[in-house]
């Protein structure tokens, strides 16, 4: 069967089995998280309650974080993937066995979002790995992508779904909902033809240990550079929940209703980026370099849009620029690392994609009280886009490091590392 170039992941027999399962598991997950929120929020009357649960969920991801890398490239992929998705269905059924027990506390709730941070810090690298074994190397960025773009769909369906389930079913209906997606993933997993899995080398017994990962990640220049540009984008640069909520209730006026518009513009313009990321055959550093500029510049402007249209049509490429950017990092992550190290460097990009979460939404919001939601857009998109002539002066010298035989050029090159320039 004949694909077209955007959806070429999908002629392999597993990969179509994943990706179906993958959305069915998103839009479950979104679900619970719009009813976890509403049931936290509804026992303790507190935002803070709200985001201590988030926090708690985020947290394992950069304290455990290395050590699921060192699960990830010890043991199968497969099997490491299919005991987190089912410890997931178990937390979402308990979930929902609290909630039909009319809680009047949230300590409940606050185990099981750390439980489940703890499943998540611990499994998510072999679910990158695995990713990358499903697909394999040649439609590794197109399988990402295209992951973007069901991941996008699937967040938006299970925020619609919450709506209509939570008020038939109630919250415990949300939760069983969810449980069950997990099952989808463990459905496709036991379908997957094991002899079409790109298997990836696990670690020889002197390279199993943190030790190892850390070595190389430090000694790789590019990585540290891209996670450096990751980091800044993701905390200063990509948490609009949080300065569209300000634009909304202050410049713009627009209240609850204007923010639900602009998180739609938001996700339209997340699910137009994955379809570019999807459509191109590679996705080198010099894309990531282009879209980090362009996301920061738009970031700028977008301070100054004087109206809630304007606004929110500053959100699409914004939000296409975040896609492609993610997408282009996690891709290179994936082919520029060996393979019985990918795990260990998987689980040092989750790290800092949970640091720069944590770190920048209270300092936007800060930014935001002080100086003013505008302002705050222009700063922070200047310190963005300055992060990115800076990561592409870097990655200059790299680049003209190796070529002349200087030390970086010592970094260890696998075979696919050529295309990313």
């Amino acid at each position: 069967m004949a694909f077209p170039v955007m959806l070429r992941s999908l002629r392999h027999h597993n990969y179509r089995l994943w990706a179906a399962a993958d959305f069915v598991s998103i839009t479950g997950t979104w679900m619970q998280v719009l009813a976890l929120n509403w049931l936290i929020l509804s026992i303790t009357g507190s935002a803070t309650s709200v985001g201590l649960g988030l926090v708690l969920q985020a947290l394992p991801t950069m304290l455990l974080g290395p050590w699921g890398g060192v699960i990830a490239d010890r043991l199968p992929a497969r099997y490491v993937v299919a005991a987190g998705q089912g410890a997931q269905a178990l937390l979402s059924g308990l979930l929902a066995a609290i909630a039909a027990g009319d809680p009047s506390g949230t300590a409940g709730l606050y185990a099981i979002s750390l439980a489940s941070g703890v499943v998540t810090a611990t499994t998510s690298p072999a679910l990158g790995r695995f990713g990358a074994e499903v697909v394999g190397p040649e439609d590794l960025s197109n399988g990402l992508a295209l992951g973007s773009v069901l991941s996008s769909g699937g967040r938006i369906l299970g925020m619609s779904l919450a709506g209509v389930v939570i008020p038939l079913a109630g919250m415990p209906g949300a939760f069983v909902t969810n449980s069950a997606s997990f099952l989808a993933v463990l459905a496709a997993i036991a379908l997957m033809r094991p002899k079409e899995l790109h298997a990836l080398p696990p670690a020889e017994p002197g390279e199993r240990g943190l030790a190892a990962g850390f070595r190389y990640v430090l000694a790789s220049p590019r990585l540290l550079i891209m996670f450096g540009l990751a980091f800044v984008l993701g905390s200063l640069g990509r948490n609009y929940q949080v300065t569209m909520a300000a634009m909304s209730q202050g410049p713009l006026d627009a209240g609850a209703g204007g923010y639900g518009a602009l998180s739609v513009a938001f996700a339209a313009g997340t699910v137009l980026g994955g379809v570019y990321a999807a459509s191109r055959a590679r996705l080198p550093l010099r894309l990531l370099l282009i879209t980090a500029t362009l996301c920061a510049a738009g970031q700028m402007l977008s301070g100054a849009a004087p109206s809630l249209l304007l606004f929110g049509a500053a959100m699409l490429p914004i939000a296409a620029c975040a896609v492609v950017l993610d997408t282009t990092v996690s891709t290179r992550v994936q082919l520029d690392s060996p393979g019985h190290l990918r795990g260990r460097v998987i689980a040092a990009q989750g790290m800092v994609g949970a640091a720069s979460g944590a770190f920048g939404g209270p300092a936007l919001g800060a930014l935001c009280d002080v100086l003013g939601p505008r302002t705050a857009l222009v700063s922070a998109g200047a310190v963005s886009l300055a992060a990115a002539l800076a990561a592409a002066y870097g990655l200059a010298r790299v680049r003209r490091a190796r070529a002349a035989g200087a030390p970086a050029a010592a970094e260890p090159v696998p075979v696919l590392a050529a295309e990313a320039a």
